[in-house]
């Protein structure tokens, strides 16, 4: 039994250490590497294996390259894109297909792209392949007021020397959008524009909207035209609303001057009644004192009276009623 079991351990221990040192000697992927053509020593692929780099993938690309008649890929240049951060095995993919379709693409500038963080293998794609992108609904004003809603398809295939610092998709719509407002918006009448939509097809590739991309833009087609508010009518109606309002407030403000003005009449008249009450109410006191002092006598007094039932008659008939004077009350007989 302790045979047996001492057997086992032999046996697990060395298939662990042959795997280990095929692991670390990939002993299949350097003879895969001579029979494809690709000369590359035992003692490199072990190495890589120290360096953190994945021979799997070196040498798999450098067979690719190779097989492609990219002769001049070497294997340092693969290991060190790859220490970098980039995608060695997506960089000769797009270096082959570029080499197919007479793209001209050198390795320096397919790492930097990749480094760059765009998709070097799509982008050679799209040189050969053009792609279209759809504008989202841009809206514009015609001279005449009446709105457009368009929409737009721009087929773009992408530049390989833009790519590095070039700007994306993004901007590209944003200069599509803002061509489209101003095509429409230079446009006397919206039925310009109905009539004729290449004239904004026209106008915005006439302005080089793809300088500083990393596309040429080959063509911009409108697909669609919608017709929208009547801008200039809603204008002038917010206008006279908003002159309406004015209008209405200064009436307002004049109105409410004339009560102020009204009310101060109407203190100052009271203030006026007041006084004059006033002065009423000293007139028995003065007379009064005329008696007792003999400056009034009693006929005097009488032609007063006379004087004041006059007066209080003719009130009476300019009125329409019938005056009736009256002489001295009682009150002014006591009083005398």
């Amino acid at each position: 039994m302790d045979f047996n079991f001492s057997w086992i351990i032999i046996v697990v221990a060395s298939i662990i250490g042959l795997w280990i040192i095929l692991y670390f000697i990939p002993i299949g992927l350097w003879f895969t590497a001579l029979l494809s053509g690709v000369r590359i020593s035992l003692l490199q692929l072990i190495l890589m294996r120290w360096r953190k780099v994945p021979p799997t993938v070196i040498v798999r690309s450098m067979i690719e390259a190779h097989k492609a008649g990219l002769s001049k890929i070497m294997r340092d240049a693969l290991e060190a894109h790859y220490l970098a951060g980039g995608h060695v095995e997506q960089v000769v993919h797009a270096l082959v297909s570029a080499n197919k379709a007479n793209i001209d693409l050198s390795y320096n500038m397919a790492t930097a792209i990749d480094l760059a963080g765009r998709d070097v293998l799509e982008a050679v794609k799209m040189s050969v392949n053009p792609k279209v992108i759809n504008t989202p609904p841009v809206t514009a004003v015609a001279k005449d007021g009446i709105q457009l809603i368009a929409k737009a398809r721009v087929t773009v295939r992408a530049s390989i020397k833009q790519l590095v610092g070039g700007a994306g998709e993004e901007t590209v719509l944003a200069r599509v959008g803002e061509g489209i407002v101003s095509s429409i918006g230079s446009a006397d009448s919206h039925k310009e524009v109905l009539e004729n939509p290449d004239f904004i097809s026209r106008i915005v590739l006439e302005k080089g909207l793809d300088a500083g991309t990393a596309f040429e833009i080959l063509s911009i087609d409108v697909a669609d035209i919608d017709i929208g508010k009547n801008i200039g009518a809603v204008l002038q109606m917010d206008q006279a609303n908003a002159d309406k309002n004015i209008a209405q407030a200064k009436a307002e403000e004049r109105r409410a001057m004339a009560v102020a003005t009204e009310q101060e009449m109407k203190a100052k008249a009271q203030e006026a009644r007041a006084k004059v009450i006033e002065a009423e109410v000293e007139i028995p006191l003065a007379m009064a004192d005329a008696f007792r002092s003999g400056n009034l006598g009693i006929m005097d007094y009488y032609k007063f009276k006379n004087i004041e039932a006059d007066t209080t008659m003719r009130d009476s008939i300019s009125k329409g009623t019938k005056g009736k004077g009256r002489g001295p009350s009682k009150e002014d007989n006591d009083k005398k």
